[in-house]
């Protein structure tokens, strides 16, 4: 298990574009990934649970992964939110 803490930058937070353009990547990854805020956890290729983590502007979230390529999932999808989502 291979685990992050990233601060969410975006204006908004972490709603529908971001979310989309964060699970669409997570889900080019074979091994288990979760987004967790506070104690809640969800999974990272799901954009339902993703949207329902309601992760506001400069939000803490923990990324999790757990598999085979967990640390290049983990850190492709931080660079991901470092990146403000640009693509």
């Amino acid at each position: 298990m291979y685990i992050k803490e990233a601060i969410i930058t975006g204006k908004a937070g972490l709603y529908a574009r971001p979310a989309t353009f964060f699970i669409q990547k997570a889900n080019e990854f074979s091994c288990s990934i979760w987004i967790e805020k506070d104690e809640r956890r969800v999974n990272a290729k799901s954009l339902l649970g993703v949207l329902s983590l309601g992760v506001g502007k400069d939000e803490p979230v923990r990324i999790i992964g757990d598999g085979a390529d967990e640390t290049d999932a983990v850190d492709t999808l931080l660079g991901l939110i470092n990146s403000n989502f640009a693509e």
